[in-house]
């Protein structure tokens, strides 16, 4: 079987798959959490480290169960679009791009009416 090489973004999802388990193991250790989720330690290792990009799901599973992660919320977090640099970011508390304010609808509507 051939493999084919990876993508750019399936490397990038498996650095931010790698970098949520070593947070979510805090101070617990690689062979406590590989022994318990019943992988071996090296697997969690090439995980955690980004070398295996794309672990099978099964593995995952049991990572994120015993770490006490949901697997939605590995999904979200392995999932989520490359941040954009911020002077491209809308201020905190603006609006989302494109989204008109209720308000400003409403007021909008109000002098069309008058």
């Amino acid at each position: 079987m051939v493999r084919l090489p990876l993508t750019p973004e399936e490397v990038e999802r498996g650095q931010r798959l790698g970098a949520l388990l070593r947070r979510a193991r805090g101070a617990r250790s690689m062979l406590d959490v590989a022994l318990e989720a019943r992988v071996s330690p090296e697997t969690l290792r090439k995980i955690e480290s980004g070398r295996v990009a794309t672990p099978a799901f099964p593995t995952i599973a049991a990572i994120a169960d015993v770490l006490g992660l949901s697997l939605d919320a590995v999904w979200a977090a392995v999932n989520q679009p490359v941040s954009e640099p911020e002077s491209a970011a809308p201020p905190v508390g603006a609006p989302p791009v494109g989204a008109a304010p209720a308000a400003a609808a409403h007021g909008a509507r109000e002098q069309l009416t008058s």
